[in-house]
C-alpha cells in the first residue's frame, strides 16, 4: 500500500509541474500533504513536514545571501568585464557564445557546489544570450549538463554520500570512472555544439565591424538594470571579496551559508555606506530570492513527509525486491541504470543512504565489491540535477527566467544521453563490470 501511495504521489506531481497545471512550489507543498492524508497520517503531517523544512533551512539560507550578494555583484558591474571579454571573443557567433557558457560551467563546476555555479554561469553568460537572441531555455541547458558531470568529483555531494555510505574511499569510486565522466564532459560539449549550430542557422552570425567594444558594453548592459558605477578601489575590493568567498567555498573552512552572510554584509556596507541606499538594493533583489527560497522550503516539505510516512523506504524495497536472483549478477548495470530516474525522484540523500545500501548488501551475495556498486549509483547524476527535489535547479531556472517545467522537458533527453554516454565510458574502461 505505500508503495503503492509513493509511486501515485511522485506520477502526480511530476504529471502536474511538467503538463504546467501546477507551479512547482504549490505542488512540493499540496502534493505531498494530500496523499499523506490518503495514506492516513493526516496527523503527523505537522511534525513530519516541520522536520523537512528544518532539514533543509542551511540551503534555503545559503541561496539567500548567495542570491543577494551575486546580485549585488551585478549591480556593480563586476562581471562585465568577463561579458566583453566573450562577447570579443566570440564575434557575434550564437555557436562560440554556447560552447563558451559550456565550457564556463565545467571550469567553474570544479568547485563543487551547483548554486554558485549556476549564480556565477548564468549572471555572466545571460546578457550576452538575450542580446544574440538565443533561445532561452539553451542556457540553463548547457550549464547544467556539465555541471552534473563535473559535480561527481570526490568534494561533490553525490561521490561524498555514497563514500560515507558505503565506507569507500575517492581512489576506489572517482579515479576508475575518470574516462567516463571525461566521455561525459566531451558529450556535454558536443549537445553544446549542435545547440550553437541549430542557432547559428536561425540567428546568423553578427559582423562586429570594428565595435566590438560597443556592441560588448551593450551586452553588459541588456538586463536593464542599470549598473552602479563604483571607483576602481572599490572593484579591486570587490574582485578580491568574490574569489576570497570561492577558495573558502573550496576549502570549506565554514559553513557555506555563513560565508555567504559575511560576504554580502561587507560588500552591502562598503559599496552602500547609507541605510536608504542598502534598502534599496536588498529590495531589488527581493522578487528573485522570495521565489527561490520559497520552492526551496516546499522541497523540505515534500522530503519531510515522504521520508516520515516510510515512501522513500517502500520504495527502496520495492526495486531490489523486482531484481530476480537470476539476475544477480547484474546488480551493477541495474544500480546505473536506476540511478537517473531514482536520484530524480529522490533526494541525493534518500538514495545513497536509503536505497544504494541495500543494493551493495544484496550485490555482495554475488562477491560484487561495494565501490563497483558505488560506482554504478553516479551514473545517473546528469538527471539527478534536473529534479525539482534539487534545490539549486530553481536558483538555474530562476535566475535564467524560464519555467521549470520547460526548463525539464528541453533538458532531460539530453542528461539522459549523457548518462547513457557515461555508462558506455564506465563499462569499456570497467568502471562498472557488467559481464
Amino acid at each position: 500500500m505505500l508503495t503503492l501511495l509513493a509511486y501515485s504521489m511522485i506520477a502526480t506531481f511530476m504529471a502536474l509541474i511538467m503538463t504546467n497545471r501546477m507551479s512547482a512550489l504549490i505542488a512540493l507543498i499540496t502534493v505531498p500533504i494530500l496523499f499523506a492524508i490518503i495514506g492516513g497520517f493526516g496527523p503527523q503531517i505537522p511534525d513530519m513536514a516541520m522536520a523537512g523544512v528544518k532539514s533543509i533551512a542551511p540551503t534555503a539560507v545559503l541561496l539567500l545571501f548567495a542570491i543577494l550578494y551575486f546580485g549585488l555583484m551585478i549591480d556593480l558591474g563586476l562581471f562585465d568585464p568577463l561579458i566583453r571579454f566573450v562577447v570579443r571573443v566570440c564575434h557575434g557567433d550564437p555557436l562560440r557564445i554556447i560552447v563558451g557558457t559550456t565550457i564556463l560551467s565545467a571550469v567553474i563546476s570544479l568547485d563543487g557546489d551547483g548554486s554558485t555555479t549556476f549564480l556565477l554561469v548564468v549572471s555572466a553568460m545571460m546578457p550576452l544570450h538575450r542580446r544574440m537572441g538565443i533561445n532561452p531555455l539553451i542556457l540553463p541547458a548547457v550549464t547544467v549538463l556539465p555541471n552534473a558531470i563535473v559535480n561527481i568529483a570526490p568534494w561533490g555531494g553525490p561521490t561524498a554520500r555514497v563514500m560515507a555510505s558505503l565506507k569507500v574511499d575517492a581512489s576506489q569510486v572517482f579515479l576508475p570512472l575518470i574516462p567516463a565522466i571525461m566521455m561525459a564532459i566531451a558529450g556535454a560539449v558536443l549537445v553544446a555544439v549542435y545547440f550553437g549550430l541549430k542557432e547559428r542557422r536561425r540567428l546568423g552570425v553578427i559582423t562586429m565591424n570594428g565595435e566590438s567594444d560597443e556592441e560588448a558594453r551593450i551586452a553588459a548592459d541588456a538586463a536593464g538594470q542599470g549598473v552602479v558605477s563604483r571607483s576602481p578601489a572599490l572593484q579591486l575590493f570587490n574582485g578580491l571579496l568574490t574569489v576570497t568567498i570561492l577558495v573558502m567555498l573550496i576549502m570549506d573552512v565554514l559553513p557555506l551559508a555563513l560565508i555567504f552572510m559575511v560576504g554580502f554584509a561587507l560588500a552591502l556596507t562598503i559599496n552602500f555606506p547609507g541605510i536608504a541606499a542598502q534598502r534599496e538594493r536588498i529590495e531589488s533583489h527581493a522578487g528573485s530570492v522570495l521565489m527561490v527560497v520559497s520552492v526551496v522550503f516546499g522541497a523540505g516539505v515534500f522530503t519531510g513527509i515522504m521520508s516520515g510516512t516510510g515512501m522513500t523506504t517502500a520504495l527502496a524495497e520495492s526495486v531490489v525486491n523486482v531484481i530476480p536472483t537470476s539476475a544477480g549478477e547484474y546488480i551493477p548495470l541495474i544500480t546505473a541504470l536506476l540511478s537517473g530516474p531514482f536520484t530524480f525522484f529522490l533526494s541525493n540523500d534518500a538514495f545513497y543512504f536509503g536505497v544504494v545500501p541495500v543494493l551493495a548488501h544484496a550485490a555482495a551475495a554475488y562477491g560484487i565489491p561495494p565501490e563497483v556498486i558505488a560506482r554504478a549509483s553516479l551514473i545517473g547524476q546528469p538527471v539527478h540535477m534536473l529534479s525539482p527535489l534539487v534545490p539549486a535547479a530553481y536558483v538555474l531556472t530562476g535566475l535564467s527566467k524560464v519555467e521549470f517545467g520547460a526548463h525539464q522537458r528541453f533538458t532531460l533527453k539530453w542528461a539522459a544521453l549523457l548518462a547513457v554516454v557515461m555508462l558506455f565510458g564506465a563499462i569499456i574502461t570497467g568502471a562498472v563490470p557488467v559481464f
